[in-house]
């Protein structure tokens, strides 16, 4: 069984930064990508950011330039650094990674719980 455990969320004033962190566990035989994605309020899922195991990264026109993706592979976990925050910002942000278990050796999709970052004075 594998799960994704989002954390660092908060309540931040315009401007200001925030650091999420999401750790995967279990039975890992290996991750592929990781990504961040949000969902405001009556909005769909937005994709922010991606990283593969190598360490290549993609970003959201909406974020790039203010977020930041990585990842330490030896905890198994990604982190999305987050500055310049602005109102519009505030969203559940969700981690989502492509893992290998060790049971199956199949590649499964998994979600974090989400964690809630709002932005405002």
């Amino acid at each position: 069984q594998v799960q994704l455990v989002e954390s660092g969320g908060g309540l931040v004033q315009p401007g200001g930064s925030l650091r999420l962190s999401c750790a995967a566990s279990g039975s890992i035989f290996s991750i592929y990508a990781m990504d961040w994605y949000r969902q405001a309020p009556g909005k769909q899922r937005e994709f922010l950011a991606t990283i593969t195991s190598g360490g290549i990264t993609n970003y959201a026109d909406s974020v790039k330039g203010r977020f930041t993706i990585s990842r330490d592979n030896a905890k198994n976990t990604a982190y999305l650094q987050m500055n310049s925050l602005k109102p519009e910002d505030t969203a559940v942000y969700y981690c989502y990674a492509a893992i290998r278990d060790i049971a199956t050796r199949g590649r499964s999709d998994y979600w974090g719980q989400g964690t809630q970052v709002t932005v405002s004075s």
